[in-house]
């Protein structure tokens, strides 16, 4: 009995604690620190919202941007800059050692700016890359994003001309940068002309100047889902899942039977789809287009098999609802033709993988369950066409069902199992006899002739 009060007297003291403990706690401000290293792409954006949400919940005092970037996307950098600017509680931006295009709007939308010695900010034009060369974007492209950087300093009281003189060259400040010279401003020329505020050469230093002294530091770290997103929204990587998703569909529309190529091809796109819709660039427009694409390919393949207009239907959907998910807010024309040349190519690329899949496809070991083969060698068991058979070679017909490839014909009033030589011929169709092998009769579409070949 004793023993039971001294243990419970034990966990009492120990829950309470020293005087004075849980105040000298709680006066230690918590402080995320958020790293942006590398390129700037649409991932880092729902990373930053995510973090920002949690160390609002946890009552933080600040969050951190740890920066040394070269730049990036200008969308990702424009949602990055909005959410910077509508956080709830303080935003410190500590430049170590540069804040480069997309990185310097990125800094520039924080509440205080440390930068460090031998830090840079500026250089923000918007260029196209192509062929190895990169150029200037166009005017519009630059006249929105320069009003964009000018805003943002603006909003956070600092010299809006000077951050205009990083993106555009016409923007000119004397003494500073010369009309046609792009602003990159040192950390002694960042604090002489207030683009930032304090100076510091280490994360306790910075922490230190912007007045939180032995804070509670709690690093933030990318989930494997926002990893993976960022993994998917890569460029290179989604134009690689689309053109896969084209070619398993295009394949399957070939070979009918929602077979492996169908299911590939869906997940490749849904894949391409879900990356874009959890960093908000796709939306219901786009899920609509998608679904719509989804739908006219399935009538293609199951109600209305012969690749027509639902099937050319179906896939505009596709690309359109695709492209639509590649840009977003504050996408410049550059960004927007380069989604389009990315859609483009993955179509391109489809068709002629296409191309080369089915020719190549009967002489694969997979390729033989989905496509009939033309050779029917007699080592391997197969007989000589019958003389019946062979006597209807170049006589024509009636498809009294739909061959896709294998079917019902009438040719000389007697139903007779053919194949067509391929594509798919409706019922009714007018069919002649291309060419026997072994068993099987294998016939082709004869269209009508034109009315002066039959005159003479």
């Amino acid at each position: 009995m004793v023993g039971r009060l001294f243990a419970a007297s034990y966990l009492v003291l120990a829950a309470a604690g020293p005087p004075g403990g849980v105040a000298a706690q709680a006066a230690r401000p918590v402080v995320y620190v958020v790293p942006i290293e590398g390129m700037i792409d649409l991932g880092l954006a729902p990373f930053l919202a995510r973090t920002i949400s949690e160390a609002q919940q946890a009552g933080a005092a600040a969050v951190l941007l740890d920066i040394n970037t070269f730049g990036g996307r200008v969308d990702a950098a424009v949602a990055m800059r909005d959410t910077l600017l509508n956080a709830p509680l303080r935003t410190i931006a500590f430049v170590n050692p540069r804040a480069i295009s997309a990185g310097a709007l990125i800094a520039l939308a924080t509440d205080t700016m440390v930068i460090a010695s031998g830090g840079t900010i500026g250089a923000a034009m918007p260029v196209v890359g192509g062929g190895g060369v990169s150029k200037a974007a166009d005017e519009k492209s630059v006249s929105y994003l320069r009003k964009e950087f000018g805003a943002t300093a603006e909003r956070r009281s600092r010299p809006p001309e000077f951050a205009e003189a990083m993106v555009d060259v016409d923007v000119e400040i004397a003494g500073v940068v010369a009309k046609g010279k792009l602003l990159t401003l040192t950390m002694s020329e960042a604090l002489e002309h207030k683009v930032a505020e304090l100076r510091a050469d280490t994360l306790e230093g910075a922490l230190e100047a912007a007045g939180l002294r032995d804070a509670d530091v709690r690093r933030a770290s990318q989930s494997w889902a926002e990893t993976l997103v960022r993994f998917l929204t890569h460029p290179i990587v989604a134009s690689i899942l689309m053109t896969v998703g084209l070619l398993g569909i295009l394949v399957e529309i070939r070979t009918p039977g929602f077979a492996l190529p169908g299911m590939v091809g869906l997940l490749s796109l849904a894949l391409v789809f879900w990356g874009h819709w959890i960093v908000r660039l796709a939306g219901w427009e786009e899920l609509l287009l998608v679904a719509a694409g989804v739908i006219l390919l399935g009538l293609e393949v199951f109600v209305v098999p012969g690749f027509g207009a639902a099937g050319i239907a179906g896939i505009a959907a596709l690309v359109a609802g695709l492209g639509m998910a590649l840009v977003g807010a504050g996408s410049t024309f550059s960004v927007v033709i380069g989604a389009l040349g990315r859609v483009a190519a993955s179509i391109l690329l489809a068709l002629a993988g296409g191309f080369v899949l089915l020719r190549l496809m009967p002489r694969l070991p997979f390729g033989r369950r989905l496509v009939l083969g033309a050779e029917m060698p007699a080592e391997q068991g197969y007989a000589s066409a019958p003389e019946a058979d062979r006597l209807r070679l170049g006589r024509t017909g009636t498809a009294l069902s739909p061959l896709r490839p294998a079917g019902v014909a009438e040719i000389d009033g007697a139903r007779v199992d053919v194949v067509s030589e391929g594509g798919f011929i409706e019922a009714g169709a007018v069919i002649e006899v291309s060419r026997v092998d072994g068993n099987r009769i294998v016939v082709r579409e004869r269209h009508a002739m034109p009315e002066r070949s039959r005159t003479e």
